[in-house]
């Protein structure tokens, strides 16, 4: 089986020690065939482009998560436009909203995502959401922009809200939440949404699936997930895996 990884961050420090064995090595060895490594910031975009470049599988995205936003300004956006012109540069993102922390106000955070958006228009690129406890505003600004390709990252709404974000276009990032026991909503947002808008992903080194929850994750986990979303929808493994890698190569490549 082939997995196709549409949300990283290697750049991170966890992965300080044994980046490139794990990089070189272990992730084509177990069925890693492409990684999109997501940029919260314009140093780790820049670093998803240097892995990028190195290998052959890694893929970016550049764009300011809303924790992120501390020296945001035109010239940010300037900045992310050119980064977006490098050939493996496959999204903007991860870009939106989070209202869990109080980082940043929400109408700056509503601002800079919107420029974001803008951005992904002059570009033409998908993008790559961020939406925690703001559900409704994500969508509604998503709605009023034209941008209508991307992945709804860590999705955590209802499954009406992804229905309608199908609708517009957009595909549904599932990760190791969905293994979780407390995970009924994704679940049933699983259930509900085609397989063909599906996408699987980590967020590594964030939210590993069960067994492995707490621990630093990495794209092997992500037989864990294909096998629970195989389970939700009645699917043997192996379809689920060559259908969201379909997913991503329509999405990231097109």
């Amino acid at each position: 089986m082939n997995y196709f990884d549409s949300h990283a961050h290697y750049d991170d420090k966890r992965f300080k020690q044994d980046r490139e064995e794990l990089l070189r090595e272990l992730l084509p060895s177990c069925g890693v065939s492409n990684v999109i490594n997501v940029g919260c910031d314009v140093k780790s975009s820049e670093m998803s482009i240097h892995l990028a470049e190195k290998y052959d599988y890694i893929y970016a995205a550049v764009g300011v998560h809303p924790h992120e936003l501390y020296d945001m300004s035109s010239q940010t956006i300037a900045k992310l436009k050119k980064l977006s012109e490098h050939k493996k540069v496959v999204a903007i993102g991860e870009i939106g909203l989070d209202y869990y922390y109080d980082t940043h106000p929400k109408e700056l955070q509503r601002f800079w995502f919107r420029q974001q958006l803008r951005l992904a228009e002059e570009t033409n690129l998908p993008v790559i959401i961020h939406s925690r406890d703001a559900s409704q505003e994500t969508f509604d600004i998503i709605k009023a922009s034209s941008v209508r390709r991307g992945s709804i990252h860590c999705y955590s709404g209802s499954a009406q809200m992804a229905l309608d974000y199908v609708k517009m276009g957009f595909s549904i990032g599932v990760g190791g939440v969905v293994t979780f026991s407390n995970a009924k909503k994704l679940v049933e947002t699983v259930a509900a949404i085609p397989m063909e808008s599906i996408l699987i992903e980590t967020d590594c080194p964030y939210l590993a699936p069960n067994p492995n929850r707490g621990k630093r994750n990495d794209s092997t986990n992500l037989k864990y997930v294909v096998e629970k979303i195989a389970e939700i929808k009645n699917l043997p493994p192996e379809t689920v895996a060559e259908i969201s890698e379909k997913n991503a190569k329509s999405l990231f490549f097109k």
